[in-house]
């Protein structure tokens, strides 16, 4: 599975590295922007072929994710298999999956390791291709599925609802990204500024932003109404004497 991974990663890289993959790279940077921007913590991870999307985000401290040692390109990096992070459960507040699910060999653990990391508070981010946008189209012919990004498993939003669910998570928004005309290469910046700006579902790509369900608890306090004119605080009704309240009474009169 390492090798595989490793192969994989320097694949990856190649597309990423080419005109169409920076395109897409800057749509998804712009898209992911205004999420991370309000985003506070201490620890994130970008577990992805591409450069991190995440270097305005407040949160101090990211790390990245490499198959094998040769290919880390920082020292904050993990080398590890995905689905085995040497993390402690809880610990991260900002985890983006950079189109590692359509790729990835087990992608049901890789999602179940990225929530089990996850703190209560944080943020899930999921890029993913579209396969109902125009990269999508293409990949009907089974021959156009070799290479990147077209090959894997491409899955819509509503198919991750689900997976997420499983692990007690819940898709908060849904983006799309990376809008271009048939036959043009992406960039258009008009085009990409239109489209975010009705997010229309005729993109390459989309970004998922989720959280734990258990961020929905809210603890309702009982509060005390104000009493009314002649009525016991605490309730409606009347007041019991006891018998040395009654002999006191007598006293008096």
């Amino acid at each position: 599975m390492t090798i595989s991974l490793a192969q994989l990663v320097r694949r990856g890289r190649l597309y990423w590295s080419s005109a169409a993959g920076r395109a897409h790279w800057q749509a998804e940077r712009a898209c992911i922007g205004p999420v991370c921007e309000r985003l506070f913590g201490a620890h994130g991870l970008h577990l992805g072929m591409a450069p991190p999307l995440t270097d305005m985000c407040p949160i101090r401290h990211t790390l990245t994710w490499s198959p094998t040692q040769e290919l880390a390109e920082s020292k904050a990096c993990l080398v590890c298999d995905p689905i085995r992070l040497p993390l402690p459960d809880d610990s991260l507040s900002l985890v983006v999956l950079h189109h590692m699910l359509e790729v990835a060999p087990e992608p049901h653990r890789l999602l179940q390791e990225a929530t089990r990391v996850m703190a209560d508070n944080g943020r899930l981010i999921i890029f993913g291709w579209f396969p109902l946008g125009l990269e999508g189209m293409h990949r009907i012919w089974p021959r156009s599925r070799t290479g990147m990004p077209r090959c894997g498993r491409w899955r819509t939003p509503g198919r991750l609802n689900d997976w997420l669910a499983f692990v007690d998570f819940e898709i908060e928004r849904v983006d799309y990204c990376g809008f271009r005309l048939p036959g043009r290469p992406p960039g258009n910046a008009k085009l990409e500024s239109f489209g975010r700006r009705y997010n229309l579902p005729l993109s390459d790509a989309y970004m998922i932003r989720a959280r734990p369900k258990t961020q929905q608890a809210q603890i309702i306090k009982p509060r005390l109404a104000t009493p009314a004119m002649g009525r016991p605080l605490l309730g409606n009704s009347p007041r019991v004497t006891t018998e040395q309240e009654h002999k006191q009474v007598s006293e008096v009169d």
